[in-house]
């Protein structure tokens, strides 16, 4: 099995849409057996769900994502653990035993700012309010 994080300095980055790394993990009866680190390279919310069912990934674990990327993981066969943060290698241990615990709702609807730039649907203090599932 294979699972994608969404990545950045070893923590789960908290906006699957804008990320850009993942961390792939290779698991094999319920331990990691190999984990890489893969750029995006730029890559917009539909285009990431395509890139990891290239990379022949089973399951992501993010942050908040956006219903359009949710619907994107759900054609590309890719099962979603959204509303999770912390370290990445925790997150992929804990999936890959059986005891992650995640949001099966988590929908972010706050994806642009005023100024057209995106956010990380984390601490980021814009004083605006949005959801990303927490």
């Amino acid at each position: 099995m294979k699972i994608a994080v969404t990545y950045e300095n070893g923590m789960i980055f908290q906006h699957f849409g804008h990320t850009r790394q993942f961390k792939i993990y290779e698991i094999e009866n319920g331990e990691i057996t190999g984990a890489k680190t893969v750029d995006t390279a730029g890559s917009g919310h539909g285009a990431l769900a395509g890139l990891l069912k290239e990379l022949k990934v089973d399951a992501l674990i993010c942050g908040g994502i956006g219903g359009g990327a949710k619907n994107a993981l759900v054609e590309a066969g890719i099962t979603l653990y959204g509303g999770v943060s912390g370290q990445a290698d925790d997150a992929a241990a804990a999936l890959a035993e059986g005891r992650l615990g995640y949001n099966s709702d988590v929908t972010c609807t706050h994806h642009r700012h005023e100024d057209g730039q995106g956010h990380t649907c984390g601490e980021h203090g814009c004083g605006q309010t949005h959801t990303c599932g927490k």
